[in-house]
């Protein structure tokens, strides 16, 4: 019997489900384009489409395990330059939204076999950590919350700390505490009130004994490329900056040392204190980019640091930070 060719339906024929079909073949089964063709009753080049549409919309993952002899060491000299349990190098990209793809993609898959039962994870936010939930496949897990560390931003927003607790919660079958609050409000007064008053202080409380934080920084500049530039005035960034800024990390700015700049903003900020981010039993810090480094050091150096995940240009650039501040150590010694 004639297998029954689909080349006219495009709608089906590239549907989630036939889509996937082919993806699995392909890639898991090894069959040939051909092979695949046939088998699903499509043109091989309509399977060539497919597969390049699963790859386009992040259903298939590509890792490359080999040939990457070179991260392999730089993650091993940073874990000596800076202490750290583990440190996940990934390959430059060329653009600070390939990185920040590239370094989620790495968190993602990481996280997929770091987090066990009875355990509870805080989350910040930012472009690297959503793009985390593309690779983020999980076993349902047994006694889990997930608890967001700081407020939400008020308008649709697709990069949204409460929009990406709720997804890692629910791939997970977690409990899930959202910060329902602004990022940002308008006095101290009004901080303290919704903690006490409006629920909050259960989100503060289990922050308090967190067994996994991930963590993510951006650079405070001129040119920084940080969200949340993007929702403080612009002369709040002007004087941050001239008092010593190069970090962004959950809305807490700090120097180039780790040290909180005294600026009025950090008691408007709605996130849980960076002091109490220390004190979880796993910090996971994820960032990418050469032009961060000093933001990366910065954060390890105010919240410390187990598990980093980063990129090629900013480990080269952590290294030369350290070798710096070495040389600085001696010539001042």
């Amino acid at each position: 019997m004639a297998r029954l060719r689909r080349d006219t339906h495009t709608a089906y024929s590239e549907s989630a489900a036939l889509r996937l079909r082919a993806a699995w073949l392909y890639y898991n089964q090894g069959l040939t384009q051909k092979d695949v063709a046939e088998k699903i009753g499509v043109s091989r080049s309509t399977v060539i489409r497919m597969l390049d549409e699963a790859l386009k919309r992040s259903e298939v993952q590509i890792w490359i395990n080999e040939g990457i002899a070179d991260c392999v060491e730089l993650a091993v000299r940073l874990e000596k330059a800076y202490g750290l349990d583990e440190a996940v190098v990934v390959p430059a990209a060329d653009s600070a939204e390939a990185t920040a793809k590239s370094v989620g993609l790495a968190l993602g898959q990481f996280l997929t076999e770091a987090i066990p039962d009875d355990c509870t994870v805080g989350v910040g936010w930012g472009r690297t950590l959503t793009a985390s939930l593309a690779s983020f496949r999980p076993a349902r897990r047994e006694r889990v919350k997930v608890v967001s560390l700081l407020g939400g931003v008020v308008e649709a927003h697709h990069i949204n700390p409460i929009e990406y607790t709720w997804q890692l919660a629910s791939q997970l079958g977690a409990e899930c505490y959202l910060f329902l609050a602004p990022l940002l409000v308008d006095s101290r007064q009004t901080k303290r009130s919704l903690i006490k008053k409006c629920g909050l202080k259960t989100l503060f409380d289990l922050a308090e004994n967190m067994d996994i934080a991930v963590v993510s920084c951006g650079d405070i500049g001129p040119r920084s490329s940080s969200l949340s530039r993007d929702f403080i005035a612009r002369h709040e960034l002007e004087e941050l900056v001239a008092a010593g800024c190069v970090c962004d990390t959950m809305c807490n700015f700090l120097d180039a040392e780790g040290r909180t700049i005294d600026h009025p903003i950090r008691d408007r900020v709605m996130s849980i204190d960076l002091d109490t981010v220390k004190k979880a039993r796993h910090i996971v810090l994820v960032s990418g980019g050469a032009h961060r480094a000093p933001a990366i050091r910065a954060t390890i150096r105010r919240v410390g640091c187990n598990t980093l995940i980063t990129d090629e240009g900013a480990a080269l650039a952590m290294l030369q930070l350290a070798e710096d501040a070495a040389a600085a150590d001696i010539k001042s010694g």
